[in-house]
């Protein structure tokens, strides 16, 4: 009997899987015996974790696909469904992107590629593999989000939007599709070292304030929430479904927010 720790012979996609959460879970995954099929834009990137993941032992297949684009969407369902016959075990939608201004100061370019990366993207991708999903019995959806969800944390008001469809988007699915044995759950990072942070993570004033507002203290880790996600995807957490999990050192708890933790 397999481990329900275990993510052995499992078909796991994850999109945005070159670099940052993405390509933490990417390697997690595959440590954990699933078989991953992750997307990136930069085929340099897919090619370098695709080496560094077989130094390891593991063996990883990239496509280089844009989320934002409806066509690239089309064509990934297309090229998971030939890569795994059809049946997919963990859609860990992690793509994601952001521009920080003022809502006045966006274009409109800019405005539609924030919503057709992080919410239209995961959006079209659950509606083309609803199939190969439903095909396995048990599959397991993870959405990243962000405490950019549910409270105002200076990331722009698009990205906020997005990420809070996100999580409507986890909770409605989670009942829709809970027929055909398919959990739908998300995950929330806090700031996370990751390269879409560096710009905010690498100004002092910045960091300290963001320190000052986590009880524990620190940035997290991309592999910290990687272990989240999964622990949603495998059969451990065969009960869950339309949850959401803050992974923001307490964050989201915290009632004061200014210099709470000057020891």
């Amino acid at each position: 009997m397999q481990s329900p720790w275990s993510l052995q012979n499992k078909n796991c996609l994850i999109t945005g899987g070159s670099k940052g959460i993405g390509r933490a879970c990417v390697i997690e995954m595959a440590r954990l015996g699933a078989r991953v099929l992750f997307t990136a834009r930069n085929p340099e990137q897919i090619h370098t974790l695709e080496a560094e993941c077989l130094k390891l032992g593991y063996h990883v297949k990239g496509i280089v696909s844009d989320i934002s684009k409806a066509p690239d969407r089309k064509s990934l369902a297309q090229a998971v469904n030939s890569e795994f016959d059809g049946k997919l075990h963990v859609l860990i939608n992690n793509a994601g992107t952001n521009i920080r201004r003022a809502l006045h100061e966006y274009s409109d370019d800019e405005i539609n590629f924030i919503l057709e990366t992080n919410m239209g993207g995961p959006l079209d991708l659950l509606r083309h593999l609803y199939p190969a999903l439903q095909s396995t019995g048990e599959s397991s959806v993870v959405n990243v989000a962000s405490v950019a969800a549910s409270q105002d944390v200076r990331s722009g008001a698009p990205y906020g939007m997005s990420k809070s469809a996100l999580l409507q988007l986890s909770r409605s699915l989670a009942v829709e599709w809970a027929p055909d044995g398919i959990r739908v759950n998300s995950v929330s990072p806090w700031y996370t070292a990751t390269p879409l942070a560096e710009p905010v993570l690498q100004n002092p004033e910045k960091l300290n304030r963001i320190l000052d507002r986590t009880p524990l203290g620190r940035i997290a880790d991309a592999e910290e929430v990687a272990r989240v996600i999964a622990f949603l995807a495998m059969p451990a957490s065969s009960y869950v479904s339309g949850q959401n999990i803050n992974v923001d050192g307490g964050m989201s708890i915290s009632g004061l927010h200014e210099n709470q933790h000057s020891r």
